[in-house]
């Protein structure tokens, strides 16, 4: 059972509920036996559930999770241009030609 959530969500149209919400900024707080389980997401609709001992420690994670947004959005951008890359080289090389599942 959730102690506590909040977001900012918009609905967007009336179709399945994972399509009519765009990604925004969204918690839960979750009692347990350790404290509490924060789940969070960021505007960009990243994921992330850690467990944190008191709800002060679970807000100061949350603020500083969705302060942290544009930072993690450019280093996922720059991790997926260089695994493109590297790819690319790969192809270039013929690295990735003779096996169906490219596993060479």
């Amino acid at each position: 059972m959730c102690w506590h959530s909040g977001n900012d969500s918009v609905r967007t149209n009336n179709n399945s509920k994972r399509s009519s919400i765009m990604s925004k900024r969204n918690y839960e707080l979750t009692p347990c036996d350790y404290g509490f389980k924060v789940e969070a997401w960021d505007r960009y609709g990243k994921y992330v559930c850690v467990y944190e001992k008191t709800v002060g420690d679970a807000s100061k994670f949350i603020v500083d999770y969705w302060d942290k947004a544009d930072e993690r959005k450019k280093a996922d951008e720059l991790m997926h241009k260089a695994i493109l890359n590297c790819i690319e080289l790969d192809k270039k090389s013929g690295i990735l030609t003779r096996n169906r599942d490219n596993l060479d």
